[in-house]
């Protein structure tokens, strides 16, 4: 029987009475006592801190740094200024992602790119495999720092509380920034995989790790477990990889371009050059082209894309589920559960957020190119056919610093 790999927070989350499984090979906390519907509520009206330490992370320096993750990345790296993060795709030549990423430039020459904990060992290889090409070193630092997220609409104020530094007055998506909490060097991060308007990565030396977690929740922020981080991601519309990226439940590749995100993460820009991937990934993009004009003529770089939907009838869309339309098979569900929101009310030009509760099924699935937005569908659950209907969004993060979630049926 094989050992599953801990974090430095393991006994924090002991002390918390969480319940731990296996992720990945990694024991890691699925919910603490209060469950994931009320985790996932708290963080949208409070703040929620996540253990994201089973995270790979890799630091890439040299000359050649930025050359080097313009070949094996999708984004623009040159796009990115000191002191600024971007989403990226680690992508293959087929125009299928080995993994997706996040790369945050911290220095001149210093980039961290976080990976997924389950593809670290792969994207490990790759990468230094790749790298031999170029005057850049490449280290793995996962051992030596941990990593937290602090999201929801109090957490710029817990980490005020922390800190005097005068960046957190108004912290801009995706800039990062090396502060001091507790006297004690955190690097930190407007990003984060929860949608919440404002959110926080902090990095840390994992010797660090306990005191500020416990800093953090003495300032009133709450623990939460892998629970509740899928379902705010999946009210969010973010992909998980092994769901939205990788593998169908046939075997074939997911293209990335099958993913929203996508037009985020790949640039085509003239300083970006030649990369991995690249003529699969504009042989895609032109298809998608199409499709956003509902032409159909050709497909055939991109027979299948993600979309969202809302169920409309009792029942949950799981993972696998099949998705009709028109009585026709047309994909399948990649992730769907039940998600908790809080009910809202407009009250002048905003949405205030009221104290009554309720619940939905939301889910997104890959389905043929020709389905859209507004579609009506049926997903198969457990031999019937429940209605939804394919949707834009789930919610949404224009009114900081609450989320609101979009209701359809």
């Amino acid at each position: 029987m094989s050992t599953l790999k801990r974090t430095v927070l393991f006994n924090e989350h002991i002390k918390l009475k969480a319940n731990m499984i296996d992720f990945g090979g990694w024991e890691m906390p699925v919910n603490y006592p209060e469950g994931i519907l009320e985790e996932h509520l708290y963080t949208r009206k409070k703040a929620g801190i996540f253990d994201v330490s089973h995270m790979g992370r890799f630091v890439v320096t040299g000359k050649e740094a930025a050359k080097f993750l313009q070949h094996v990345l999708t984004s623009n790296v040159m796009a990115l200024n000191v002191k600024q993060a971007q989403y990226t795709i680690i992508p293959n030549e087929n125009g299928g992602a080995i993994d997706d990423a996040y790369v945050y430039r911290f220095g001149e020459d210093e980039y961290w790119l976080v990976v997924n904990a389950s593809n670290a060992e792969k994207d490990w290889t790759h990468l230094t495999n790749e790298i031999k090409n170029f005057d850049a070193e490449i280290e793995n630092i996962s051992d030596d720092y941990a990593m937290l997220a602090l999201q929801g609409p109090e957490s710029k104020n817990i980490l005020s509380k922390l800190s005097k530094d005068p960046y957190l007055n108004e912290p801009a998506k995706n800039s990062l920034d090396i502060i001091e909490l507790d006297g004690k060097e955190v690097r930190i991060s407007k990003t984060g995989y929860t949608g919440e308007p404002m959110g926080f990565e902090l990095f840390l030396k994992a010797e660090d790790a306990p005191a500020i977690w416990n800093s953090l929740m003495e300032n009133g922020a709450k623990p939460m477990g892998l629970g509740a981080r899928d379902t705010l991601r999946l009210e969010a519309g973010f992909p998980l990889y092994g769901h939205e990226f990788g593998t169908d439940i046939n075997g074939e590749e997911i293209k990335i371009f099958s993913v929203p995100l996508a037009k985020f993460a790949v640039s085509f820009a003239e300083d970006k050059g030649d990369f991995i991937g690249k003529k699969a990934l504009l042989n895609q993009f032109e298809a998608l082209q199409r499709i956003m004009k509902k032409d159909f003529s050709d497909i055939t770089d991109l027979p299948k894309i993600l979309r969202l939907f809302a169920l409309t009838d009792k029942g949950i869309g799981r993972n696998g589920f099949k998705v009709f339309k028109d009585g026709v098979e047309v994909g399948y569900v990649t992730s769907g559960t039940m998600v908790p929101y809080y009910k809202t009310e407009v009250n002048g030009l905003n949405d205030v957020q009221k104290e009554e509760k309720d619940i939905r099924a939301i889910g997104i699935a890959l389905v043929d190119s020709h389905v859209v937005v507004n579609d009506q569908i049926e997903v198969e659950i457990r031999g019937k056919r429940a209605k939804g209907i394919i949707v834009p969004y789930h919610m949404k993060a224009d009114i900081p610093p609450f989320t609101r979630p979009i209701i359809y049926g």
